[in-house]
């Protein structure tokens, strides 16, 4: 009896020691980012906090510590992620931070696969009333000075473009074509606060101005002003873009040409850590986001719901909206990381 109650111990302990094997390997593989810090990166455009926390939000499921975002500019924080100083940004643009990637030490340096939000596109837009009016269809006749008086709202003689921010990597692209379109003595560029230049671009319009504006989607500003309805795009003369995209054709399968190229963003991160870390770079690869529901979001926003709270609110909506995709990414990571 003795001895069978050694064995039988014996065995309860061994029994009890596999199962607590088997749970710390599955804790493990459930959460394999335990004790792993994040940082992630946005950018100045708040828009763009929504698609970072849904990010933030999978990697947290998955263990890992993730910080509050900071804050920086694309071509800065590209050279922070390539250098290891943060984790990851959820917001390049591929092709238009070309320059920032290479610069940052590109495929070296940099992990970047899959594409998060597919189908961004970018150019000039007028009001369609000003356009049916006058016949205006391409950038080009902005060389025209009677053409470019139609969007002076400063009495300068020169049209006033609501542009983009620098270090967005938007403004160089339309700094070049001012000089590629011979329109530098007929448009003048305008910088400074996007958010606030397209809130006056708006408020001309809904006075009965003529307008002249940058942008690009998905953002909300397109949910406001409608392609088509309210707006209509511009076209370029040609294809012409600064840097390593100098050959590169903008032209869209339809013919029709905007001057700047389809973008997709994508999630990137430093090569190194996401190499020691599996489970985020396959999360990183499969995660997509379509842009309707970004410009939604945007949207929201515009329309006064842009408190931390809220954009919080949204992302925990979107995921609650889409949990079986969600949790199939979750999969996907947690799988990568055996």
């Amino acid at each position: 009896m003795t001895i069978l109650k050694k064995l039988t111990t014996g065995a309860v302990i061994a029994v009890t020691g596999s199962m607590l094997m088997t749970g710390t390997a599955f804790a493990d593989h459930h959460m394999p980012g335990k004790g792993v810090e994040v940082q992630p990166l946005k950018s100045s455009i708040a828009e763009e906090t929504f698609q970072t926390l849904l990010v933030m939000k999978a990697l947290e499921e998955l263990g890992y510590d993730v910080k509050p975002i900071q804050e920086i500019e694309y071509a800065a924080g590209h050279v922070a992620i390539g250098n290891g100083d943060a984790t990851f940004l959820a917001d390049h643009w591929n092709p238009l931070h070309a320059d920032f990637f290479t610069a940052a030490g590109g495929d070296d340096k940099i992990y970047r696969k899959g594409v998060y939000s597919p189908g961004a596109l970018q150019g000039y837009l007028i009001d369609k009333k000003t356009a049916d009016e006058h016949n205006i269809t391409n950038v080009s006749q902005l060389a025209d000075p009677e053409i470019a008086k139609l969007f002076d709202n400063n009495g300068d003689g020169k049209a006033d473009l609501s542009g983009c921010n620098p270090g967005w990597g938007c403004e160089a692209v339309i700094e070049h074509h001012l000089d590629a379109y011979d329109l530098r003595d007929t448009v003048t560029h305008n910088q400074g606060s996007y958010s606030a230049i397209i809130a006056d671009t708006i408020t001309r319009y809904k006075a009965g101005e003529s307008i002249l504006y940058y942008t690009w989607t998905p953002y909300w500003v397109s949910g406001v002003l409608v392609p088509g309805k309210d707006v209509t795009w511009l076209q370029v003369p040609f294809s012409s873009l600064p840097g390593e995209r100098k050959d590169a054709d903008t032209s869209l399968p339809d013919g029709s040409d905007f001057g700047f190229q389809v973008n997709n963003q994508q999630i990137i991160a430093n090569k190194a850590w996401a190499e020691a870390n599996p489970a985020a770079a396959k999360l990183f690869e499969v995660m997509e986001v379509s842009a309707n529901d970004i410009s939604a979001q945007n949207l929201r926003m515009r329309d006064g719901e842009k408190s931390a709270e809220d954009i919080g609110r949204h992302a925990d909506a979107w995921i609650k909206g889409h949990r079986e995709i969600f949790d199939k990414w979750l999969e996907e990571a947690r799988a990568a990381a055996k």
